[in-house]
């Protein structure tokens, strides 16, 4: 066999690692994540740049300037029997670089204003027009027409080359000009240059690559900045929590600039105290329960070789102390096994109806050869007798413990009270003491089973720290209420409630105070 290393030779076990998952950017840090995320971010962002500005520029820009025309037109054709509507058409074809013309059916024109560069209108024949008339007939009212002029300049040899492709939009809309009977059906026509967009094209082209270079710089700066930031405080974490899990509670965790890192890190401080203090209750737990069982080990071993090497020491008495120590022993043993099962469920309770008042004052009855050399007085008050729905053995065991642990602490008067006091349909139980008290920091932790207000181990007064959390489990299987009363210097008050079996007492017609006293002194 391996022999056994000491505690300093015992080499510490590698701190645990996450196993890595298979994902393709498993193994990357969140620094690299958060880098990865933003370059991915700004790819994208520029992209859609270079989509909209670029490759889709000419769409849209054409796409406005149609419905510009045909919101243009719509309003001429609207206006046209209003007083000032030459006055408003030439201000549309001055603002909006536009021409417009207004001919009849048989393609003369009515009116025209506008005079831009290359106009398709004052280009059209006259058949041309009447043919866009039938068009707009045809069509509902309108016709859109896309017109391409070839700009044509003299060479160096004489000859002629095309310089310029010039982009013609041009919208027509059936109106009525005048009213009644002295009305007649017009066509409103719009003529619009769709300047070429090339040179805006490579201007926004170079504008977005030096955009790109300026962001990719920028971006990178901001993420490592971020990344850094948001990360430290993670990885500081991190390496506090890897000292905690060795058992060093003294590890503080410090949060970031965000709100839940600091949270985080005031959890973990929390968690760090608390284990702290449930590793601090397990050491005085073990010394405690070593304590108690070396004692009774101790006297069973003494007292057994005495009457094994010295003749006449055979005696009932001897044997009555090895007998009453075994007791001791089993007692705790049994309230480790206890405690244990009803932490993991494994002893569930099993109700029966039970005069909770009778099953008090028996128990008080057997405190009477235990007590009577230390002038105890131990009083009970009951306004009548209760029935409950509850585990007759395991609430033996909850109102023991209470009666030792306020013997326990009883204070100079030696004085323990029980009150039974019934109301709402319960009844409600106080084991009061007048003892030293318990501390308000202390209460919370009264009811765990390492905890023990008094740290100096007293054999004969203070047991191993079990007993209220036995009665703790007990009443929570239960599913009773129960908690503690205590001001330092004036005692301590234990109390537990039970719903009482529908029937068994009418409080209206409670019997006056049945106080019963076992004096032992």
């Amino acid at each position: 066999m391996k022999p056994l290393q000491s505690r300093k030779e015992r080499t510490p076990e590698p701190f645990p690692t996450a196993e890595p998952k298979h994902g393709l950017f498993s193994h990357l840090s969140i620094r690299w994540r958060l880098v990865g995320c933003f370059a991915l971010f700004v790819a994208l962002l520029l992209l859609l740049l270079w989509f909209l500005q670029v490759v889709f520029l000419e769409s849209f820009y054409k796409s406005i300037k149609t419905t510009s025309i045909k919101s243009t037109a719509a309003e001429i054709a609207g206006a046209i029997n209003d007083e000032d509507f030459y006055t408003e058409v030439n201000r549309l074809t001055r603002q909006d670089l536009i021409c417009v013309h207004i001919v009849r059916e048989d393609g003369t024109p009515v009116f025209t204003s506008g005079n831009q560069p290359s106009c398709i209108l004052h280009m059209l024949l006259t058949e041309q027009v009447r043919l866009l008339y039938r068009q707009a007939e045809a069509g509902g009212g309108t016709v859109l027409e896309h017109y391409q002029l070839l700009e044509l300049s003299p060479s160096m040899q004489g000859k002629t080359t095309q310089t310029a492709s010039m982009e013609q939009l041009l919208y027509g809309i059936l109106t009525n000009r005048g009213t009644g009977e002295d009305a007649e059906q017009v066509m409103v026509m719009v003529d619009a240059t769709i300047s070429p967009i090339n040179t805006t094209v490579e201007t926004l082209r170079a504008q977005l690559v030096l955009i790109t270079l300026i962001m990719a710089g920028v971006s990178a700066l901001l993420v490592l900045l971020l990344s850094t930031i948001i990360s430290r405080p993670i990885i500081r974490i991190t390496k506090s929590a890897k000292q905690l899990a060795t058992g060093d509670y003294s590890t503080r965790f410090t949060g970031g600039t965000y709100k839940e890192i600091s949270e985080l890190a005031d959890t973990l401080n929390y968690a760090s105290r608390e284990l702290s203090k449930v590793d601090q209750l397990r050491r005085e737990f073990i010394a405690n329960v070593s304590h108690d069982l070396r004692t009774p080990l101790t006297m069973i071993t003494g007292y057994a070789e005495v009457m094994r090497d010295l003749p006449g020491e055979n005696t009932p008495e001897n044997l009555q102390i090895i007998i009453d120590e075994s007791r001791r022993l089993t007692d705790l043993v049994n309230d480790l096994l206890d405690l244990s099962r009803l932490q993991s469920g494994a002893q569930a309770p099993q109700p029966e109806p039970l005069n909770l008042t009778a099953m008090i004052r028996s128990i008080m009855g057997r405190y009477a050869k235990l007590v009577l050399h230390e002038g105890y007085t131990i009083t009970l008050e009951a306004d009548g007798d209760a029935m409950v729905l509850a585990d007759r053995l395991r609430m033996t065991q909850v109102l023991y413990n209470l009666i030792n642990n306020a013997i326990n602490y009883a204070g100079e008067d030696r004085t323990v009270m029980l009150r039974q006091t019934l109301a709402g349909g319960k009844v409600r139980i106080d084991v009061i003491d007048h003892g030293e008290g318990i501390p308000p920091e202390s209460l919370p932790y009264v009811w765990d089973r390492y905890y023990k207000v008094d740290k100096s181990h007293k054999r004969t007064t203070v047991g191993a720290g079990l007993g209220l959390s036995i009665v703790k489990g007990v009443l929570e299987a239960h599913g009773a209420e129960y908690g503690v009363e205590s001001t330092p210097g004036r005692g301590s008050d234990f109390w537990f409630c039970l719903p009482c079996l529908k029937g068994t007492f009418d409080e209206t017609k409670a019997p006056e105070s049945d106080e019963k006293s076992f004096d032992f002194s």
